[in-house]
């Protein structure tokens, strides 16, 4: 045991494993529990507790945190809160006189208290008073490297445009963005955050005279040439948030109105944990597509192809099969643009044009290291393409991806780029199509009913199910109030059977093949996504947007 100026260090602890959270969250309870009924007070479970926004947003955050509680309800004439320990008579005659009314106080779990506080408007409250402070008062922009975000720093930061671009990537990770969006509009600047493939405005619209500061100052966080405004520019920097580092990748684009700016947000970190138990079988694939899919996954050579739109979960897919297969007798090495994420055991390879580093060029150079198994973030040309399929001939089995709708449209896809049709068919094995539908966040999930015009929308027969119970999710504190948390994989897996290759072959429509597909019992997307809704995974309206009714 360590002793620092005359005090005890505290030793780093051990990460709890996930039984050991749940008995301590039990004997939280427990004495929560039993410190209620010693005074006579309302236990309040905390688990299913709705916050009161307006409530919430009048009270200054600084003295829940000091005093640790929780504004329950405005009542007549006094306020109710929860709180781990009502019985400090001086500090609820404290809370009464700062509030300026009488308080009702009840006991809660002093964790769950201080994790509502964390993940409910803490960040925002801090973002929104920081865009306040910055419509008052404009400073230069300071340079200060690599920072610490915390909730305590962003709150005593004195400088406006640093507290507001840090609270603002911060607010962004509490609340799971993959990017922020800062736009310019005529009078205004708007930021955005993307939450599961979304975008909902961060806060109030931002005054146009600040936009040129804000911009700055991420140029200088990114590296930029703070002087260039007309053409493109691209850099990155690094935040370290609870103890781990984040990547930030900031494009910034001239528009009409002014420079517009994207920043990507790569937490490689907490991904690495999530990749560490990466499988198949927690993407949302149904059960006979899942059977198939590790079916080919583990042929000796081969093509697997996964298609689908932009952000539409394929290289995610990819990761979570080379997790499957991976063992100490085989090399995998994958080429990609970029690699985001590093996965343990494998080699990866970043695509670099400026440099001459190509798909067709480095997938030529994989090919001289011997390995077993290959993954091609993307084929994009007809060279790409070539050599992919002679990988596939030749006794080794390659992962790959490529833009189409659907897993007819690659076969065309391929076709345009000129490459051998029976080199192309007999190589590949399977084509899976994906896309990515928002889960019903567990927390708020409620009965509803669909209204006939939505059932004629999704192709439903009214008769039929006009009384089906649908659900839908109320929006709550772990889904910032959307109703979703989370997404899924909805999917069609094309297997290359000797009919199908034929038909292939033989240039057949599209249309025939599909039915052939059918025959041979392939669940398209749309049935697919049907599905889910019908196990009140997603809703209709969700998957209206990413599937075609048929």
């Amino acid at each position: 045991m360590a002793v620092i100026n005359g005090k005890v260090a505290a030793q780093p602890l051990e990460p709890e494993t996930v039984e050991q959270a749940r008995e301590r969250v039990a004997r939280e309870r427990r004495e929560a529990e039993a410190f209620a009924a010693r005074y006579g007070l309302e236990f309040v479970d905390l688990t299913r507790f709705r916050i009161e926004n307006d409530l919430f947003r009048r009270i200054p955050f600084e003295l829940m945190l000091r005093y640790g509680f929780i504004p329950e309800e405005q009542l007549d004439g006094r306020i109710s809160v929860v709180m781990a320990d009502p019985s400090d008579v001086l500090k609820i005659d404290e809370m009464e006189m700062l509030l300026g009314q009488p308080i009702e106080a009840k006991v809660g779990v002093r964790s769950a208290i201080e994790e509502i506080l964390q993940k409910s408007e803490s960040a925002q409250r801090v973002l929104d008073e920081a865009s306040e402070d910055f419509r008052i008062q404009l400073v230069q922009e300071d340079e200060e490297g690599e920072e610490v975000l915390s909730i305590d720093r962003i709150s005593a930061d004195t400088s406006p445009i640093i507290k507001l671009v840090d609270s603002t990537m911060f607010n962004a990770i509490q609340r799971r963005a993959s990017d922020i969006h800062i736009e310019t509009r005529d009078t205004e600047v708007i930021i955005k955050y993307r939450i599961d493939g979304v975008l909902y405005q961060a806060m109030e619209p931002i005054d146009k005279r600040h936009h040129q500061t804000i911009i700055s100052r991420l140029k200088v966080m990114s590296e930029l040439d703070i002087a260039e405004k007309r053409i493109p520019q691209d850099g990155r920097f690094k935040l370290r948030l609870k103890g781990r580092t984040i990547d930030f990748r900031v494009s910034i684009m001239p528009s009409v109105h002014g420079e517009d700016c994207v920043i990507r947000i790569l937490d490689k970190e907490s991904m690495s944990e999530e990749f560490k138990n990466l499988r198949l079988d927690i993407l949302g694939f149904d059960e006979e597509t899942l059977r198939k899919l590790r079916k080919f996954i583990r042929e000796p050579y081969g093509m697997v192809l996964v298609t689908g739109p932009t952000g539409s979960g394929k290289t995610t897919t990819l990761y979570a099969c080379l997790a499957e297969i991976q063992s100490s007798e085989d090399k995998i090495i994958t080429i990609e643009d970029p690699v985001e994420y590093q996965l343990r055991g494998i080699t990866q390879i970043p695509v670099n044009e400026k440099k001459g580093l190509t798909f067709s060029r480095g997938l030529r150079s994989i090919l001289r290291h011997d390995p077993d198994k290959i993954m091609v973030g993307e084929i994009r040309d007809a060279d790409t393409a070539q050599i992919a399929i002679q990988s596939a001939l030749t006794g080794h089995l390659v992962f790959t991806t490529v833009h189409a709708n659907n897993v007819v449209d690659v076969l065309g896809r391929f076709l345009n780029m000129n490459v051998d049709l029976y080199n192309f068919v007999s190589a590949l094995n399977c084509v899976l199509a994906q896309r990515l539908v928002r889960k019903i966040c567990k927390h708020c999930q409620r009965p509803a009913m669909a209204s006939r015009q939505l059932l004629e929308e999704s192709g439903l027969d009214p008769g039929v199910y006009s009384g089906h119970t649908f659900y839908e999710g109320a929006g709550c504190i772990e889904c910032n109030g959307t109703g979703f948390h989370g997404r899924l994989a909805v999917s069609e897996l094309l297997d290359l059977s000797d009919h199908i290759r034929e038909l292939i072959l033989d240039r057949r429509p599209a249309s025939e093949i599909k039915r052939a597909a059918k025959e041979e019992g392939m669940t398209f997307l749309r049935e697919s996504a049907l599905e889910m809704v019908l196990r009140g995974v997603t809703t209709l309206r969700e998957i209206n947007k990413v599937t075609f009714v048929d």
